[in-house]
């Protein structure tokens, strides 16, 4: 299987989903549209991962657009779709449903509690690390799969056709590390209040790695 990965800024790679790649000895592939202009075609995709990024899917910018073309490919040939915070907003995008400012701002580290269970194997409820500010609207094909008590719309699962989240469960400690001393000034004005220290201190749960495993192993059985 080929595993192909968008990846938008530098400091958000694809962290315990690589890890999930090598443990099935998928090949794996990681462009970065953003800098180069170059996407995966659908002939050589089996799985793709849109992950996240500083941009929004509103944004008028010819390689967004260009990437919700491929999603809408893969869908109509049945092809499945991870999308992680602004990978899943593209989804949202692709299927023709709105993305828009989140009641409240969230970054930081927070718990989801699971909606749904069409992935067998997911924990009731799991601490995951949130960096975001706009929320997509749940399609109406799909069945909300995280929600917590500042955001209903948190995951959904379109069948074995796709999964969003619009957290993280994906990065490991170094990617943690990674992600806060390149953005810190993002975390003004979360509802969380955390504190760059307090963030990269807190530990990952072993969960997260887990779940991400799960929700892949489902899309790809």
């Amino acid at each position: 299987m080929r595993v192909n990965v968008l990846q938008h800024t530098p400091n958000e790679g694809p962290g315990s989903i690589q890890e999930w790649a090598d443990l099935h000895q998928h090949d794996f592939y990681v462009y970065h549209p953003y800098q180069f202009g170059i996407l995966p075609v659908a002939a050589t995709t089996d799985l793709l991962v849109v992950l996240g990024g500083p941009m929004s899917p509103n944004d008028d910018l010819p390689w967004i657009k260009q990437e919700r073309q491929l999603i809408k490919q893969l869908f109509q040939e049945g092809k499945p779709v991870l999308g992680v915070c602004f990978g899943a907003q593209q989804i949202v995008k692709t299927l023709g449903y709105q993305v828009k400012k989140a009641p409240v701002k969230e970054v930081g580290w927070g718990p989801v509690k699971l909606q749904s269970k069409l992935i067998s194997g997911l924990p009731e409820s799991l601490e995951v690390l949130h960096w975001h500010e706009e929320m997509f609207d749940i399609p109406k094909e799909a069945d909300v799969l995280f929600s917590n008590a500042n955001l209903q719309n948190q995951g959904f699962v379109l069948g074995k056709q796709a999964v969003g989240l619009q957290f993280h469960l994906e990065p490991e400690k170094d990617n943690i590390k990674e992600i806060v001393v390149n953005d810190a000034q993002y975390l003004s004005g979360s509802v969380f209040k955390q504190t760059t220290k307090q963030i990269i201190e807190h530990p990952v749960p072993k969960e997260n790695k887990r779940a991400m495993f799960r929700i892949l192993d489902y899309l790809t059985e």
